[in-house]
């Protein structure tokens, strides 16, 4: 499947005028930067110019491409693709209209056509794909930044949320498919697909059902060994399984059965939108983490709230050896909590915060830190940030800079560093839980 993500050639079928989906996944490629061969195709022919670049529409594909992008009335998607024999290897159809609505005729005339002339599929009822490192946004939603989460949803309107969303949020992306209906490749081929690419850290799924759970569960087990695969999991209740069923026509199932299923594989399920992307920010920069964490905070309010988050979550606030607690206590002011919290107090700057770090990091009790920062403003949050970045210390650590303007340029050089910040201590304290997660399942 590496040509999906990977191609060198590419041909989009549709209409070009002003507005239609096939031209703005043509320019959505363009503006991209994609460097290998692109041809849209109309019967009609033509000349199509986006982004600056005109191209001659072709009457029909005359010459063969890695990838085939289709956007045309979903009735006449069978034909093209009995045309496309030897021309493409795969396509992938946006086109509505197929089991989604009932019509599960047409879909299994477009799979059957499709076996025939030997190209695997992706759809239809789906909102495309991109392949990050590639440069290649074969899909009409937002462009991302390029990264190590492969994102693989179900929904396409739900993919354009949370690639949107993930920009927001500072999350880079290897990869994004929306697979619609599943008529031939599903989450399961993709989800295999993911966990062998150089270019993925972290596997983010979204799924309403699955038609074939053995399928699933082997998939699922093979990725969460290579790496984490983060699940957000919709159609729990009743009413939403029902909902789901009717989306992509999907076998919604029994939720207690797809949690069993989760855990036994060893993925690792969120509850919300945000949870995923806090989730897949934490593993972009860690594989894994210990259960014991220290906290350094220069505000006893949010160190509490991370207390409680941690505890709450089954982690251990870590104690401190004899020989860290005396450390502390020789260079910070005698006000300072030198336990866990370490409190290091409002007028904490770069050096308070360097040092403190260092000291807990060499810790034997400590598996993990989270570094908390409420800047007073006498103090710019790029001083902390900095201090964060050129601390001596090889174990993990999340920090939550909190907020918004006061925290805004620290937040840069954090980033800077490719160090993600957690807005809130709950957050953070939730990113450690999932990478205590990874280290419970080795």
């Amino acid at each position: 499947m590496r040509y999906f993500f990977y191609p060198n050639s590419v041909a989009i079928f549709g209409s070009f005028r002003e507005g239609a989906i096939a031209r703005e996944i043509l320019r959505n490629i363009v503006e991209g930067g994609f460097e290998g061969k692109i041809i849209p195709v109309n019967p009609k022919g033509g000349e199509v110019e986006v982004a600056g670049k005109k191209f001659n529409i072709k009457e029909k594909l005359d010459e063969p491409v890695d990838v085939s992008i289709i956007a045309i009335p979903a009735k006449l998607v069978p034909e093209l693709i009995r045309g496309l024999k030897g021309l493409t290897k795969g396509a992938v159809v946006i086109s509505a209209g197929f089991s989604e609505v009932g019509n599960v005729e047409l879909e299994k005339e477009l799979i059957k056509a499709a076996k025939e002339a030997g190209i695997r599929v992706i759809g239809p009822n789906c909102a495309g794909i991109f392949g990050v490192h590639a440069k290649f946004y074969g899909s009409f939603e937002v462009r991302v930044n390029p990264g190590g989460l492969a994102l693989i949803s179900q929904s396409g309107a739900f993919g354009g949320a949370a690639l949107a969303m993930g920009n927001e949020e500072g999350i880079g992306f290897s990869a994004f498919v929306s697979y619609g209906n599943a008529a031939d490749l599903d989450e399961s081929d993709f989800l295999r697909f993911f966990a062998d690419d150089e270019n993925t850290r972290v596997i983010g799924l979204y799924i309403e059902g699955v038609k074939d759970g053995r399928k699933f569960l082997d998939a699922l087990r093979y990725a969460a060994s290579k790496k984490p695969v983060i699940i957000l999991k919709a159609g729990k209740s009743r009413a939403g399984a029902r909902a789901a069923a009717s989306h992509t026509g999907s076998l919604a199932g029994s939720y207690e059965i797809y949690r069993a299923a989760f855990r036994q594989a060893g993925a690792i399920e969120v509850e919300e939108m945000e949870e995923l992307f806090d989730a897949a920010k934490a593993f972009e920069m860690y594989e894994r983490a210990g259960r014991r964490v220290a906290i350094i905070t220069n505000s006893g309010g949010p160190g509490v709230l991370a207390t409680d988050k941690l505890e709450r979550l089954g982690l251990e606030i870590a104690k401190l050896t004899e020989e860290t607690v005396e450390e502390l206590r020789s260079f910070l002011p005698p006000q300072c909590s030198v336990k866990n919290p370490v409190d290091l107090i409002a007028d904490a700057d770069y050096e308070r915060y360097k040092r403190a770090i260092e000291v807990v990091c060499r810790d034997e009790n400590v598996d993990a830190i989270l570094v908390i920062c409420v800047p007073p403003i006498f103090i710019p949050s790029e001083e902390i940030a900095r201090a964060v970045v050129e601390a001596n210390c090889d174990k993990p650590i999340i920090v939550n800079f909190m907020a918004g303007e006061l925290v805004r340029e620290g937040i840069k050089i954090l980033e800077s560093k490719k160090i993600k910040n957690f807005p809130t201590p709950e957050r953070a304290a939730k990113a450690l839980y999932w990478l205590s997660l990874r280290s419970s399942s080795e």
